[in-house]
């Protein structure tokens, strides 16, 4: 006597649910448009204990010459490496401590979800932004801000690659980081001018 079971019904693997995390990753950043305030005040602490740092003790280090975070305008190798041999090994290592691996670690992150809460939140004010879906507005602001965000990180490793190993600099590698840092500035005054202009906007319309 044979006994019939039920026939095995057919596992079909879950596939990854692209629509939710999209979605999800959507809601999270226009979320932030809510926190402008609160994450305006920790970037502005932070910035300031950052400064304080650097005019009150990194300066003391290196003789009163300017960290390469602060020559907006780049440097040239010779000024570079003039910064390093002052600084020598242990005030290279207070200044990769104390701001590269600390401070300098949370910035740009910090700042970075900031610029995007203040794109949203200047941006909403104008109906032309505010009938735009939530996705496109989340690309938006994320577009403008990231390359920022890449050039900020993309910098603090080739100026702590130079801290951590004074072997490693020379003229090239100085002539790389000044160049990062050139370009982090450039690209951070992408969203400022963005935020300005929805800003200004927004006064005009309520005028």
């Amino acid at each position: 006597m044979t006994s019939r079971l039920p026939a095995k019904a057919r596992t079909i693997p879950a596939e990854p649910d692209s629509d939710g995390f999209g979605r999800s990753l959507t809601e999270a950043v226009l979320r932030l448009s809510r926190h402008a305030a609160a994450l305006c005040f920790l970037s502005a602490a932070v910035f300031i204990v950052m400064t304080v740092l650097e005019f009150f003790y990194f300066r003391q280090l290196s003789g009163g010459l300017p960290s390469l975070d602060m020559r907006y305008f780049g440097f040239t190798p010779d000024e570079g490496m003039a910064w390093l041999t002052t600084l020598g090994r242990r005030g290279g290592e207070t200044i990769l401590v104390w701001h590269y691996l600390t401070f300098d670690l949370l910035f740009p992150a910090l700042l970075s979800l900031t610029l995007v809460s203040l794109i949203l939140a200047t941006g909403r004010r104008l109906k032309n932004f505010r009938v735009l879906s939530g996705q496109v507005q989340s690309i938006f602001a994320l577009v403008l801000v990231l390359p920022y965000t890449i050039a900020d990180y993309a910098q603090n490793v080739a100026v702590a690659r130079l801290l951590s190993d004074f072997l490693y600099a020379n003229p090239d590698s100085l002539a790389f980081a000044s160049a990062l840092i050139v370009t982090k500035f450039a690209l951070l005054a992408v969203p400022f001018i963005a935020i300005a202009v929805f800003w200004v906007a927004g006064q005009r319309r309520q005028d």
